[in-house]
């Protein structure tokens, strides 16, 4: 396994997204499959897990917890304040608010560090940022639970690139999360890759892999449940999901041409727009774990990388990333 930096974290190249495992999409509550993915994670060298209180609520944190506990001292562990969670429709993160107070900070992080059975946060992002709250406010809490040994580095996460450089100059930043893939660009066009260039800060894309479009074995709606979260996004609405297929054919012809699976050749391209990007594609098949982290072998030449960048171009996408609602939340 390779390494990258984000602050004073060095992690594998490519980390794994635990939110699937207990929240968002279709589940199938196999608790011992999701421990065997960890473990089988940790055995092939990843060491980056990413979790948040909201996912669950509570349960992904817990699960994460558990599932690493035997390797603790070979990993880091990310998790997520920022939500105000509303415990009469606890699975709609954003029926509760954004809630990024300063006490709410050490609250959350108090909790986490019990949910999780650890000493210390290694990554502590703000999940949202809060429009009620001066980022110079949440991030000097932040920083305080750094100097207190309670967390080690600190992150923001869907930040406007402003936003990121105010919040840098109260205390380093580690990492920026934000979807980004080969059909999402947006970091690339607000500004905020630019920023984690300039000030040194790693960038943590979530969804590398479209939600699991870009695997190329997402070929039909049916057999997602009514209350998969992306079937709440314009994206996975029949017709755009359609019209979308033809862009994801495509992309499966060029991995065949190269001995490769549709998604290593997603990741790679992501692993190739810099050494300061660590992905956290999320899964909780081993089969698949196995296939993204041999993604990080695999070299692509420049034009390669520009070939796979017209080829999903966010303007051939059909559909918007977010509805409006969740939209708002982001870029802050």
């Amino acid at each position: 396994m390779k390494h990258r930096t984000l602050g004073p974290l060095t992690v594998s190249s490519l980390g794994l997204g635990c939110m699937g495992m207990s929240h968002g999409y279709t589940q199938t509550g196999d608790e011992a499959g999701s421990l065997a993915t960890l473990a089988r994670a940790v055995e092939l060298g990843v060491t980056l897990f990413d979790t948040a209180e909201i996912y669950g609520p509570f349960t992904n944190e817990i699960l994460v917890g558990k599932g690493l506990k035997p390797y603790r001292d070979q990993v880091k562990i990310a998790t997520k304040f920022g939500f105000r969670i509303n415990t009469d429709n606890p699975n709609d993160a954003s029926a509760g608010g954004t809630d990024s107070r300063p006490q709410h900070v050490r609250d959350v992080a108090e909790a986490s560090l019990k949910r999780l059975g650890v000493e210390v946060i290694d990554l502590f992002y703000q999940h949202r940022v809060d429009p009620d709250v001066p980022i110079e406010d949440t991030v000097g809490a932040m920083a305080d639970l750094v100097r207190q040994g309670k967390v080690k580095a600190i992150g923001l996460s869907e930040a406007s690139a402003a936003t990121l450089r105010r919040a840098h100059a109260v205390h380093p930043i580690a990492a920026i999360q934000s979807e980004y893939s080969l059909w999402t660009r947006d970091p690339e066009e607000n500004g905020v890759l630019d920023t984690c260039r300039e000030l040194g800060i790693g960038f943590v894309p979530f969804s590398p892999l479209g939600r699991g479009v870009l695997t190329g074995a997402l070929k039909t709606l049916d057999g997602m449940a009514e209350n998969d979260f992306r079937r709440t996004l314009p994206r996975f609405s029949q017709e755009n999901f359609d019209a979308n297929l033809a862009l994801i054919a495509a992309l499966e012809a060029m991995a065949a041409e190269k001995g490769v699976t549709p998604g290593q050749l997603a990741l790679a391209w992501v692993l190739a727009q810099g050494d300061f990007i660590v992905p956290i594609p999320g899964t909780t098949k081993i089969a698949n774990l196995e296939k993204n982290v041999a993604a990080v072998d695999i070299v692509l030449s420049a034009e390669d990388v520009a070939t796979l960048g017209d080829m999903l171009s966010p303007k051939k996408v059909a559909g918007a990333r977010y509805p409006e609602r969740i939209a708002q939340m982001a870029g802050r």
